[in-house]
């Protein structure tokens, strides 16, 4: 072989390489990894069709969540430490989005009859308080343990995205969150 024809040789092999490395990267090494610090709802579902209603007895329809991302928690009305963590988590992450905050709504289905104290109704004002009554809830919401260990995230057009876990990191979930109304072009 004349040099001439090894030069051209390597030079096709130098442009080819990228082209040639990135199929068997694609094919061969796909990456596991995902952006989401949340634990996705797949298949995404439409919340099912659910009477609740807030505390002064209006009814409040699970299609009434759509039009704004929603944080939905269940927790009974006497909201010890565990549940006034989550209240609180849900409050500073939609004030975490700073201009888009607007965009984001904070909803308590309370799973019991139990009186609300004053002091955390003001504490937690702007929060959609509803009280679940006889709503089928429990396979409409999927969860490892407990229903009222987790944090959901409802998209504007009334489904089921995300669940977040008990003990989750905020700084984690207001990225999830930041992404998602980035991208997102509805509600």
């Amino acid at each position: 072989m004349t040099t001439g024809r090894i030069k051209l040789l390597l030079i096709f092999l130098v442009c080819a390489s990228p082209v040639v490395a990135s199929y068997v990267t694609y094919y061969f090494f796909r990456p596991d990894g995902r952006v989401n610090y949340g634990t996705l709802i797949e298949p995404v579902k439409p919340l099912p069709d659910m009477t609740l209603a807030l505390l002064d007895g209006t009814p409040f329809r699970s299609a009434d969540f759509k039009g704004k991302w929603t944080l939905l928690t269940f927790d009974g009305g006497d909201c010890a430490a565990e549940c006034t963590d989550k209240l609180f988590k849900m409050r500073q992450l939609r004030t975490m989005q700073g201009k888009e905050r607007d965009r984001v709504e904070r909803a308590w289905v309370i799973t019991d009859q139990a009186q609300l104290s004053t002091q955390l109704m003001r504490e937690y004002d702007g929060m959609k308080m509803l009280r679940a009554g006889d709503a089928p809830l429990d396979s409409a919401f999927p969860a490892t343990g407990a229903r009222s260990e987790h944090i959901y995230l409802i998209d504007p057009l009334g489904n089921l995205v995300l669940r977040y876990p008990k003990g989750a990191d905020p700084m984690k979930m207001s990225r999830d969150l930041a992404r998602l109304l980035k991208y997102s072009r509805v509600g």
